[in-house]
């Protein structure tokens, strides 16, 4: 579960010399350093031995540039670094390491380890803590699908060389943004046995801007005529998205492209059992709901659903006024639920 953690100052002067063998972290983690062209990959195995022979389960975290430790203030009035983990410090992941090697992937260009002096209130690495809605702009460059799939695909080809690693096994899951990277890491590696989504959307991601203000006009929230006007901002905003000179000015574009496509094809490409999970506040997520006639159309039987009621995108609590409850939150049943299919998936457990 979530825990405040000190942490050395190894952690944010790491180099390649031990990228090969990894390198503890606080008692936390292993770290790891691969290169990749211009960029250097960093991410982290939830454990401090790697002896125990297990398969890998890679979390591919959301969107933002989130570092996996974060300085932050603690209640005892002392500076600490906390362990986001890329949302993994939402449940209690210690269930995973049980029957697997967690992994998790620095954001690109996004030090595995931020102190204060670059971390917004958001939990965002900002290079200029003055700027703070200002993100790295090689971030911003490195900030599409293909490449965090390509990455995905570097970790686990490596990890796959380790004895440490079972191969006859691999899960990769993730939640929102990162659904979408684990549907694309799932598609072009073969490897993977098992997909887990939580609160993707199936049609991409800009669709949702445009079903939202009907929805609000239906409700009475707005009229018709800004509905109409907000959704030809979108389409406006769409254009110039797909627009190659666009493109090249504005790079931060591409990945309003590259994750705007839709999701629920590549999932009927595959055999292997897909697991979807979301809350039926997310308006992110409102299409999960026809995803199983695709899959019956298609005469397969391979999709789990899992509609989890009055629950938004996170999986807190919606109260009756539509306010989200921030004191009663569901990540941990989710995971718990996920890992019981999972059991069964891979014949852990009867039934």
């Amino acid at each position: 579960m979530r825990k405040l953690i000190l942490l050395s100052s190894l952690l944010i002067s790491t180099t390649l010399a031990f990228s090969q063998e990894g390198k503890v972290i606080q008692e936390k983690a292993t770290l790891f350093q691969l290169q990749h062209n211009a960029d250097t990959i960093e991410f982290i195995v939830v454990d401090t031995v790697l002896s125990e022979k297990k398969p890998i389960f890679l979390w591919c975290q959301g969107s933002l540039p989130q570092p996996l430790f974060g300085e932050i203030y603690d209640p005892n009035n002392e500076w600490v670094y906390y362990f986001q983990g890329g949302g993994i410090a939402n449940f209690d992941y210690s269930e995973i390491t049980m029957s697997y090697h967690l992994v998790v992937i620095s954001m690109p260009h996004t030090p595995t380890a931020v102190s204060r002096e670059n971390l917004s209130k958001q939990f965002l690495y900002v290079p200029d803590l003055s700027k703070p809605r200002k993100l790295s702009e090689k971030y911003i460059e490195a900030d599409y699908l293909e490449n965090y799939v390509v990455r995905g695909n570097k970790v686990l080809e490596f990890l796959a060389t380790k004895d440490w690693v079972k191969t006859d096994e691999l899960v990769v899951a993730g939640a929102s943004q990162g659904s979408k990277v684990a549907t694309k890491i799932a598609t072009s590696n073969p490897m993977v046995t098992h997909l887990g989504l939580f609160s993707p959307n199936p049609f991409g991601r800009i669709d949702q801007f445009v079903r939202q203000p009907r929805l609000d006009a239906q409700l009475g929230k707005i009229t018709w005529e800004k509905a109409d006007s907000l959704m030809q901002q979108q389409y406006d905003f769409f254009k110039k998205v797909n627009n190659p000179d666009s493109l090249k000015s504005q790079p931060r574009l591409k990945a309003w492209k590259t994750f705007s496509e839709p999701f629920y094809d590549d999932w009927l490409t595959l055999d292997i059992p897909i697991y979807l999970a979301y809350g039926t506040e997310d308006r992110t997520s409102d299409l999960c709901d026809i995803v199983p006639l695709f899959f019956i159309s298609a005469d397969k039987d391979n999709l789990t659903l899992k509609r989890y009621l009055h629950l938004e995108h996170n999986f807190f609590e919606v109260e009756e006024d539509g306010r989200t409850n921030y004191e009663k939150a569901h990540w941990n049943d989710v995971m718990m639920e996920f890992l019981n299919w999972l059991n069964k998936a891979a014949n852990r457990v009867d039934g």
